[in-house]
Parts: structure tokens; sequence; C-alpha cells
């Protein structure tokens, strides 16, 4: 029999192994985590440069299947494995729609939450710019505030059902509303939004434990 267990190699503390672990509890999946990145290494050495060039995590083998890039792990598994599952729909529109928010994630959040999450988080207190921090946080609450009103009149990022585009988005807001040191606007529907994500189960043990 073929090797097909699903193994994702990434370190638990990455915000993008954390929305894959995310769907895979959804999901209802068993998988293998092999730790990867920052302080485990691995991901410039030979064997893991061939499954990913990028030298990023996380990355996910499935037999002789390799895929990278964390959106695009979610959208395989859905379709591989939890053939008519909600989280992804199967329609054309619905699924684009989802789709939508899963590239917003990369075109508008990540830009903005790296620089704050890792000035804050990653940085050594003596070593940290707050007054520039503060700048990108500035910066950072436009882009939420987009998230905030949309949730102003729906219970979920993509209507009223939860969808990959709640684990892709909640993951970053998580980061967002957590980082202390900063000055940000409230957000009440973000804010409610988020509470609602902490009692899913793939939520609770991947993203809400403290922040590395």
């Amino acid at each position: 029999m073929p090797d097909t267990k699903l193994t994702i190699w990434g370190r638990a503390n990455s915000v993008n192994v954390q929305k894959v672990l995310w769907c895979l509890t959804e999901l209802g999946l068993a998988y293998e985590r092999i730790d990867a990145g920052m302080q485990y290494g691995k991901t410039r050495e030979a064997e893991y440069l061939a499954m990913n060039p990028n030298a990023r995590i996380p990355t996910l083998v499935e037999g002789d299947f390799v895929l990278w890039e964390s959106n695009s792990i979610m959208r395989y598994l859905c379709l591989a494995h939890g053939s008519g599952t909600p989280i992804y729909p199967e329609t054309p529109k619905q699924r684009a729609s989802v789709d939508r928010w899963l590239d917003w994630t990369l075109s508008a959040v990540q830009p903005v939450d790296r620089p704050v999450f890792w000035g804050i988080v990653r940085t050594a207190p003596a070593e940290r710019d707050m007054l520039q921090v503060q700048r990108d946080a500035d910066a950072a609450a436009e882009v939420w505030a987009i998230a905030d009103r949309l949730l102003s009149s729906r219970r979920f990022i993509d209507g009223d059902a939860f969808t990959l585009a709640d684990i892709a988005i909640g993951s970053y807001a998580r980061r967002w509303l957590g980082v202390e040191g900063i000055s940000r606007p409230a957000q009440p529907h973000l804010t409610r939004w988020l509470a609602e994500l902490g009692k899913r189960p793939g939520f609770a043990e991947f993203v809400a434990p403290p922040m590395s």
C-alpha cells in the first residue's frame, strides 16, 4: 500500500502552519507534524528544498505528493479529503467568494500584520522601535476596519456560514487583537467574531495559545 499519511512540516507558532492545522481539525483528519523553521532549522537543507524551493513553511507531504503555500494546502485538503464540506463550498460563485478572501489575506492582511507582530512579539524589548510599530499598527487598523465593517452585518467573513475565509483571516485577527503595547481603535464586530471563532476546537488548540 502506498504511504498516503498526511505530514505537515512547520513549527506550531507560525500563523501559516496554524491555519493548516486548524483546517485539518475542522475536517477531522489525522496527520503528523514535523517541526521546521526558525529555531528548528531544516528549511535550508537539501531534502527540504527539494520539497519546497522557497525554504518556507508549511509544506504538506502525502505519499509522493508535495504542496506548499498554506491557502493552497487548505484548499487541497478540502477537495481531496473533505468532499461536500461547507467550509469550502462546491458551487463556483460561493467558492470564488471564499477564494477572494483567501487572496485578501495575502494582498492586504499579511503585509500589515507582519511588521506589527515581528516588531513586538519577535523583537526583544530593548530593541523595539515602538514609534515605528505604532505607525505600522495605524496602517493595520485601516485594513482591519474593512473586516470590522463587513462583520457588522454578517456572522462570518463570507456570510452566515463558517468557511476557510474565517480560518485564514481569523488566524491573523488573533494576532492583531492579541498583541500588546499598541494603540488601536475599538473594532467591536471584529472582536465579537473572533470570540466566536475561539469556541472552535481548532482555533483553541492551535491559534489561541500565547504568541511567540
